[in-house]
């Protein structure tokens, strides 16, 4: 059957597969066994060939690329619960780390994260954000390649040297928020930022992957110091959910997802977000169920979820919550009634007193009805509950399909290089523009100095047909070509 065993309590708790993509909630207090419910249902989710992409923000989870070791207690739980055919096991895992230390690294380009989700990651205020706008928009109308951070501060400074003309554009420049940003982009860059702008870039296909028994490839991404820099961490797992949804195609509802991904410290994402993003954020909470991904929110207390996505998320699994101030018996009575009643449970009542390892439990049933909420003991993971060792680690790693792939960086001719060059060419009056025969006018005449300063980069644009997202994705397929971005600010153009 398509369906995972979450747990027991008067009767087994099913996740469907087939529901699998209406998301879900896994929440409660620390200690209360929120990361083994993670473990359980990656694990499940893995054995139905669903590729899974998670957060460790602790190292704990690391545990699913090991098999566990039976105990008494695991044993005693196994039987209490009706587990048939259970065994330890270890998942399919692939370790990840933005840093390049714990996995391989995770890198995007600077283009495709668009300026929405720049500016967050830069703690920038509205007027430095609409300054961003402007020099990616520029960016975008001129082909150029924004790859890393160099190639940002970059095109920051040619925006400056040219800010009466690209005020007159594209709206008013000033060489104080152009300051500010770029005292950010130190920030960010001292904060381990500067190792996730490059190439290559993060293929998409590299994290829907089974093993060759038909297992979905479990990939962990370290967030130990990740975690450490909230607004990197939630920009991050933000850019690649709006990497997912402008991908896929629609897909209605399948008998699994075709990925199920999982954001733990779910309120990182919401704190101090813009309202704008986050009315994005929930359009695609909404409409990405289609495209056959399921998101996992996990969070302490439910009401770190704004209101427009809690009312998304049909799978919930509630541990304790300990009411010890105003806030948490908020919480406590604000959880209970997201619940639908059984009159055999007091669920206001039930929270406080739930164990490490239960759990109230609701999932979605036939014709995506939600059963009444049931209090259950959570199933054991198959895997390891706890870290793992560097050597195991390692050969972990050694056995990636990907490592070839992403562990060596590129650095190829961008922004940085293109504006440099033309900068020493202008210098050159009399040179000729890249790509125009020599003796002969070129075919279109620059009509201001700033557009005789990047004619010869249009050209040379249009001749090679530059990528801005990695080596096969097209920014420019030809002089005056413009790109479109997404709802969250990444490219639509050339996605795979």
């Amino acid at each position: 059957m398509s369906d995972i065993l979450i747990g027991k309590g008067d009767q087994p708790v099913h996740l469907l597969g087939k529901y699998g993509n209406r998301h879900g909630l896994v929440a409660g207090a620390t200690g209360t066994g929120k990361s083994v419910t993670l473990m359980v249902m990656a694990e499940g989710f893995s054995r139905l060939g669903v590729p899974v992409v998670m957060a460790d923000v602790k190292g704990d989870i690391a545990g699913l690329a090991m098999p566990g070791a039976m105990n008494d207690r695991i044993a005693a739980r196994v039987q209490q619960i009706g587990l048939e055919g259970y065994a330890n096991e270890a998942s399919p895992v692939v370790f990840w780390d933005l840093y390049g230390k714990l996995g391989h690294p995770l890198r995007t380009t600077v283009s495709e994260v668009g300026p929405a989700l720049m500016s967050r990651m830069l703690e920038l205020n509205d007027t430095q954000s609409g300054v961003m706008d402007i020099a990616f928009k520029l960016a975008d109308d001129n082909g150029l390649l924004l790859l890393d951070l160099d190639d940002l501060r970059a095109l920051l400074n040619f925006t400056t040297e040219n800010k009466a003309e690209v005020s007159q554009r594209y709206g008013l420049v000033s060489p104080q928020s152009v300051a500010a940003i770029q005292r950010a982009l130190l920030r960010l860059e001292q904060d381990g930022g500067k190792q996730f702008f490059g190439e290559p870039a993060l293929q998409l296909s590299d994290l829907m992957r089974q093993d060759m028994s038909g297992r979905g490839v479990i990939n962990l991404i370290a967030a130990d110091q990740l975690i450490l820099r909230p607004r990197l961490y939630s920009s991050f797992l933000l850019w690649l959910l709006s990497e997912l949804f402008e991908t896929l195609p629609e897909v209605g509802d399948l008998d699994v997802p075709k990925l199920v991904f999982f954001f733990d410290e779910a309120h990182l994402l919401f704190n101090d977000c813009p309202p704008a993003l986050k009315q994005r954020v929930e359009q695609v909470v909404r409409l990405i169920r289609s495209k056959g991904v399921g998101i996992y929110f996990c969070s302490q207390n439910p009401d770190d979820i704004p209101d427009e996505v809690l009312g998304q998320l049909g799978n919930r699994v509630q541990h304790a919550l300990r009411a010890f101030t105003p806030r948490d018996q908020k919480a406590v009575r604000a959880a209970a009634e997201t619940f639908v009643q059984n009159p055999k449970v007091d669920v206001a009542r039930a929270i406080g007193e739930l164990g490490v390892g239960e759990a109230l439990v609701s999932m979605l049933m036939a014709k995506a009805v939600p059963m009444p909420v049931e209090r259950a003991i959570i199933s054991p993971p198959r895997c390891r509950m706890g870290a793992i060792t560097d050597e195991e680690r390692a050969t972990v790693r050694s056995r990636s399909p990907v490592g070839g792939k992403y562990d060596t960086p590129v650095n190829r001719e961008s922004a940085f290089e293109m504006l440099a060059k033309r900068a020493e060419q202008a210098a050159a009056p009399d040179a000729p523009a890249p790509g125009a025969p020599a003796g002969k006018a070129p075919a279109e005449a620059p009509r201001s100095k700033m557009d005789e300063f990047l004619w010869g980069t249009k050209r040379r644009q249009g001749a090679v047909e530059a990528a801005a997202k990695s080596a096969t994705r097209t920014v420019a397929n030809g002089l005056g070509r413009q790109l479109l971005r997404g709802i969250l600010g990444g490219l639509l153009g050339g996605k795979r």
